[in-house]
């Protein structure tokens, strides 16, 4: 008889169809409150990429090797492309690093694309801005890091031989091995290995010259 009536018995129904949609409903607005956060994250390392790639452009080369990297048989001629590099440059710590072909990094060059007009140390704290001081990759992209970013200097036919200048090559910046960071979907659904997609900025350079201290 008390079996019958527990069976038949709806009491707690309710309680338990709350608990059902309460998880489902946290479940979605965490979701779209990390997603959200994901995006802000996206558009920063996209913002940063362009930042990066402009200060390097107006900034002495990461690659120190580039200044004297293009032909000069032929003065006035152009440089063709495929002339010199490309220098691939990346950061690995305490000031130190390294560019494909033959190209010793520059860790103050890299400091001012990392960290803007400020002080140039090798570390990535990214530290406030002074009046009229030029921000860096760091102070759009918190979390950022040196050895996240990557500088390619490449000669895609800019540029002729012997300019007083030096060499104009096309500059790209890019960043490597980020993954996204969620608050609540990282432990609840997996999602804390889910790796940025990178993003890459590109420009022409210009003088390879920095004017700052």
């Amino acid at each position: 008889m008390m079996l019958k009536q527990f069976a038949k018995s709806e009491d707690g129904v309710a309680m338990v169809e709350m608990a059902i949609a309460v998880t489902l409903l946290l479940t979605l607005t965490l979701g779209f409150i990390d997603f959200g956060y994901a995006l802000y994250q996206w558009n920063a390392a996209t913002k940063a990429v362009q930042i990066g790639a402009r200060l390097a452009s107006i900034s002495d080369p990461v690659a120190s090797a580039l200044t004297n990297a293009a032909p000069i048989s032929n003065p006035g001629a152009p440089v063709a492309a495929g002339a010199y590099g490309p220098f691939v440059c990346t950061y690995s710590s305490g000031g130190t690093g390294s560019c494909s072909n033959g190209g010793n990094l520059s860790a103050a060059a890299f400091s001012r694309i990392f960290r803007g007009d400020t002080a140039n140390t090798n570390d990535d704290a990214c530290p406030a801005l002074a009046t009229n001081q030029r921000p860096g990759m760091c102070h759009f992209f918190p979390g950022l890091r040196r050895n996240n970013v990557v500088v390619t200097y490449a000669a895609t036919g800019l540029g002729y031989q012997t300019r007083l200048g030096g060499p104009v090559p096309t500059i790209t910046v890019n960043l490597q091995n980020i993954s996204f960071q969620f608050f609540f979907l990282g432990g609840l659904l997996g999602f804390g290995n889910m790796t940025m997609p990178s993003m890459l900025s590109t420009v022409t350079g210009e003088d390879l010259k920095s004017t700052s201290p």
